[in-house]
């Protein structure tokens, strides 16, 4: 069951290895992630744990891609003639064979080949790396999977990353030391990669490159496991006791000290049996070591490894089933609105763009849209609070008497009089006064239109902003030109249709509508307020304060009799007497008589009871308007001209070319969706 389990990780490599390594992969998969620097005999670690000679050896950056390595152990093969075989013949096509064992390796851009020689395996890797890379000893994230089968292996994953270098050697790229932090940062930052740091034990351990980097990530070694490489190199009398011990940088899975062979030991031709049965030898006899013995070396590493990466798979397989199962939602969503490769005609695509997009507006206007936000107001429910909150609230805010003065209305009366002094309050100059506030109803009924036009520009964006229209720009721009200049143009009209209105108000002003104060409520209104019939009260007593008749003088009288007495103060009065002629300009500047004073708050109450009158009527009338206008206009008929529009141009096959960056994501997708599919097969078997 265990072994099944690191299998399954395997499959599930394997499956989404097309999609790239590190932060490209969409499913976080637990991993043992080999780093340390390109002297700290990693590459040896790795071999001494499979037990052959199989990586690519040389001066500078060797692994330049991620090589992940899946050791699978394999049972040895029960045959009738074993004592035929002999420990190393060459078996089919030349190929060496040993113990009656099938010891080979995969690759998965090969599936169908099997390397039963490790020198082949060796080629293969440098071959591949180079057809990627090319031969400049640049880098790539994109990983090589090698399956290695065999009996002398622990079933295990490993991701071997490239060495840690600091100068650049040959033709190396310049910034070669970032390219490679940078990939490896990738893959040791995910939260389930296990890190195998690999460290020389006779440098200070302090200044490991790959323990540096490991603690970047995981700051407090939880994930982290040591090996200490060289310890043979070590000086005369000092040993990593210390560092086993943890008392100098502590991991949760601690540290394994190696022995791996040396570069005179390869030039030799020593074995890696020879090898293994050298470094149990060395730390069983070192004083240091031989308590210990068997917490160290190849064998306890690879089986420590093994247990740590078994844990760490069950404790992390339900939530990969959770991400695998997310992803694959996530990318066959954006696949389907992507669409697939198109196949139909190029007027076919218009058609079915257009009827979309007509759908579309009028489901938000309607407020019928898939996609209701309930963070913020839209579509129709935006031209609602335009209409209900800002019109109305600006209409309603507008007063008469912030640009009307007592002064105005006394001037009016009199010049609506004409030669002959009025006796009553006449109905033209109450006509005429409110004629002119009516007239200030046309700037905030155009501000509306320009308002609701904005709108539903905005609408139009929010369509277009869809992925869907995305896949064709051009076609995408023509329905966007197309539809503002229709809007642009049904302006005109429905702005002469609401001035038509509010000019029609202005018209003819309806005193006889029933809602309109009457004169003589009006007169009565007045008079209380001029006239309180309540009697003034004493405030000490409480009781009514008898009122001083004052009798006029006959010289108050005739100065507050005078029609236009209002008009020339005293100090004019010499001038009148010697029958001078009247001021080029006259105005009222005197104080007004009690006659005037009433006959212009009638007016005032008059004007103000038919201003609310057309609030309301324009109010109600002006947003109908737009509505029928504009809005429904545009409704009935976008789809019309949208077709009339791009079915007459010359080049529908440009129209409907579809963007570069759809094309390109749509294939990204369907890797994504393919190896998804196939990751989710895996885990659901398990």
């Amino acid at each position: 069951m265990d072994e099944h389990l690191i299998s399954t990780i395997n499959k599930l490599q394997d499956a989404l290895a097309p999609l790239g390594g590190g932060s490209q992969a969409p499913v976080d998969l637990p991993q043992i992630t080999v780093v340390g620097s390109q002297s700290s005999g990693k590459s040896s670690v790795l071999e001494n744990i499979v037990g052959r000679d199989f990586l690519p050896r040389g001066t500078g950056i060797v692994t330049r891609r991620p090589l992940v390595l899946q050791l699978i152990n394999k049972r040895p093969l029960k045959t009738a003639n074993t004592s035929l075989i002999d420990i190393k013949t060459v078996g089919q096509d030349g190929l060496k064979t040993e113990n009656n064992t099938e010891e080979y390796g995969e690759f998965l851009h090969l599936p169908d080949k099997k390397f039963y020689n490790f020198e082949d395996i060796r080629q293969e890797i440098v071959k591949e790396t180079d057809k990627m890379t090319g031969k400049n000893a640049g880098i790539s994230a994109i990983p090589i999977n090698l399956r290695i089968y065999s009996p002398h292996v622990l079933t295990l994953t490993l991701v071997d990353l490239p060495g840690l270098t600091k100068v650049p050697v040959g033709d190396q790229p310049k910034d070669i030391e970032k390219q490679i932090r940078e990939m490896i940062m990738k893959f040791i930052s995910k939260p389930n990669a296990i890190i195998l740091s690999v460290n020389a034990a006779n440098q200070d351990l302090a200044n490991s490159d790959g323990l540096k980097l490991a603690r970047e990530v995981d700051p407090e070694g939880t994930r982290t496991i040591g090996v200490l490489t060289k310890v043979d190199l070590m000086d005369k009398g000092t040993d990593v006791i210390d560092i086993l011990a943890g008392r100098v940088i502590p991991l949760r899975y601690g540290y394994v000290p190696v022995i791996n062979r040396g570069q005179r030991d390869i030039e030799q031709n020593k074995t890696i049996k020879d090898a293994l049965q050298n470094e149990k030898q060395f730390f069983e006899n070192h004083a240091s070591y031989a308590s210990k013995s068997h917490y160290c070396g190849t064998p306890f590493l690879a089986k420590k490894l093994n247990s740590i990466l078994l844990h760490h798979i069950k404790t992390t397989l339900p939530e990969i089933k959770n991400r695998i199962e997310t992803a694959l939602s996530k990318y066959s969503n954006e696949l389907a609105t992507l669409g697939t490769e198109v196949m139909d005609s190029p007027s076919s695509i218009i058609l079915n763009t257009i009827t979309d997009f007509c759908n579309d507006y009028n489901s938000i206007l309607n407020g019928q849209s898939k996609d209701i936000s309930s963070n913020e107001l839209s579509g129709g429910a935006r031209i609602s609070f335009v209409f209900h909150e800002i019109f109305k609230n600006g209409i309603y805010a507008l007063d008469p008497f912030d640009q009307i003065k007592d002064t105005d209305i006394r001037t009016i009366m009199y010049n609506s009089s004409g030669s002959a002094p009025s006796l009553f309050v006449g109905t033209q100059a109450f006509e005429l006064l409110v004629k002119q506030q009516i007239s200030r109803f046309h700037e905030p009924s155009h501000k509306c239109i320009n308002l609701i036009y904005d709108e539903l520009v905005r609408i139009i964006n929010q369509i277009l902003n869809q992925n869907q229209y995305a896949r064709y720009p051009l076609l995408k721009e023509q329905i966007n030109q197309t539809f503002v200049q229709f809007l642009r143009e049904a302006l005109i009209p429905t702005d002469k249709f609401c001035k038509d209105i509010v000019t029609a108000e202005q018209t003819y002003i309806n005193t006889a509508h029933p809602d309109l104060l009457k004169g003589s409520q009006a007169l009565s209104i007045v008079q209380e307020k001029l006239n309180p019939s309540r009697p003034n009260l004493d405030p000490k007593t409480g009781k009514p304060i008898k009122q001083q008749q004052q009798t006029p003088s006959p010289e108050d009288d005739e100065r507050g009799s005078s029609f236009f007495s209002g008009f020339f103060s005293s100090k004019n009065k010499k001038k009148l007497a010697a029958m001078e002629a009247p001021p080029s300009v006259l105005k009222a500047s005197g104080t007004m008589s009690d006659k005037e004073t009433q006959e212009t708050e009638v007016i005032k109450l008059l004007i103000q009871s038919y201003f609310n009158i057309v609030k309301k009527s324009i109010a109600d009338i002006i947003p109908k308007s737009v509505m029928l206008k504009l809005i429904e206009f545009s409704k009935s008929e976008i789809q019309k001209v949208l077709l009339e529009k791009l079915y007459n141009n010359n080049d529908l096959d440009s129209i409907v070319k579809e963007n570069d960056v759809t094309v390109a994501r749509r294939k990204e997708c369907i890797k994504m969706v393919e190896a998804l599919q196939h990751a989710n097969e895996i885990v659901n078997n398990v």
